[in-house]
């Protein structure tokens, strides 16, 4: 695989009516940052001040919307009508392999695709966790992220070391990370609430807040 290709993340979703769905992630090779999709019209709960997480000072930096939701409109576009509790198959691609989930919820594969979503979408606070979707585990388990989240952590702590920066080893900004990661999550789920009840007569929001687990972390970046 060459360098200067995109990281494709692809997730497909088989119902039990035969239906399938299919989303697709890519990002940046050099950054992994998300590259967003072309968007017409970026809708208002969108704005970054429309329920604004408190530690967010992103509006000193001239930015208008909100990363996160903006690169989440597609995939709640996208399962606007489904419940969260559906059962179904996924099935994930990535550049390098292929995995297959028999009997998920919509609710427990969104999480997971939320939590790419989340670390590559340029949020300074989530920053720290975009090498996860570099590696992404889909539908790991809450052992496998602590093992994966904290080696990587340790990992950056050594390369810190070896640049004559000042580490980590007690991994305290991890879990300040963690902390904010809640209070985003939890905020965003609000913004959607709080857009679904102001707007609920028109069909181009009909915003589904269920689908986004409450988790403590991405669990699967």
């Amino acid at each position: 695989m060459s360098s200067n290709s995109d990281i494709i993340i692809r997730y497909q979703f088989i119902f039990s009516d035969d239906r399938s769905i299919e989303y697709e992630i890519n990002l940046d090779p050099q950054t992994c940052e998300i590259i967003p999709s072309e968007k017409h019209e970026i809708p208002f709960w969108c704005k970054l001040d429309y329920a604004k997480c408190d530690h967010c000072d992103k509006h000193t930096e001239g930015i208008e919307y909100c990363p996160l939701a903006v690169n989440s409109i597609d995939l709640i576009d996208l399962f606007q009508d489904t419940r969260s509790y559906d059962v179904l198959d996924v099935i994930v691609e990535t550049n390098e392999r292929k995995y297959f989930k028999e009997k998920t919820t919509i609710q427990r594969t969104l999480g997971s695709l939320f939590g790419i979503i989340m670390v590559t979408s340029g949020c300074k606070d989530l920053d720290k966790l975009r090498p996860m979707a570099r590696f992404h585990l889909p539908f790991a388990t809450i052992e496998e992220t602590v093992y994966r989240v904290t080696s990587m952590y340790q990992l950056a702590q050594y390369i810190r070391i070896q640049h004559g920066l000042e580490p980590d080893l007690d991994m305290r900004e991890l879990l300040d990370t963690y902390k904010k990661i809640h209070h985003i999550n939890v905020n965003f789920v609000k913004r959607l609430q709080k857009a679904t009840e102001m707007d609920a007569d028109r069909k181009s929001t009909r915003l589904n807040s269920s689908h986004i687990p409450l988790s403590r972390m991405p669990s699967s970046a």
